[in-house]
């Protein structure tokens, strides 16, 4: 019989967490690619398959802080929330402006104000200095 040196699903979930992590640190510099869902998704992947890649993802100085805020409190540093709203908007209006067909912009424009909705409705966590910030 036939024993397999590494486990399949310790690997497939290692691949899958390792093109997360790639598509989400991909998705801070381009418009339209989400970071946060990825960043989230590699962190379960890692924390199924690799304890070592989980501790440095949640070790990491930028991706660390946000991924214990989600994980804590299920929600977002009210600095999170205004640049995250802001780029947004940013990127979903140079995106209009490039496109040139009608119905693709309003597609956009309607996708855009679905995730602005989602995303404004996100519960903002206590600041640094332990006080709760208010919507």
């Amino acid at each position: 019989m036939l024993e397999y040196p590494i486990n399949i699903r310790r690997f497939f979930l290692n691949i899958v967490g390792g093109l997360s992590l790639v598509l989400g640190v991909i998705g801070i510099v381009v418009p339209l690619l989400p970071t946060t869902p990825f960043i989230i998704l590699a962190s379960a992947c890692f924390m199924r398959s690799s304890p070592r890649f989980h501790r440095w993802l949640h070790q990491h100085p930028t991706l660390g802080p946000m991924l214990d805020n989600w994980h804590q409190h299920r929600g977002v540093t009210r600095k999170v929330k205004q640049r995250g709203a802001f780029m947004i908007v940013l990127s979903f209006s140079f995106s209009i402006w490039v496109i040139p067909h009608l119905w693709l912009n309003a597609a956009l424009l309607i996708f855009m104000f679905v995730l602005l909705a989602w995303f404004i409705r996100l519960p903002v966590i206590e600041s640094l200095d332990g006080t709760k910030e208010s919507h």
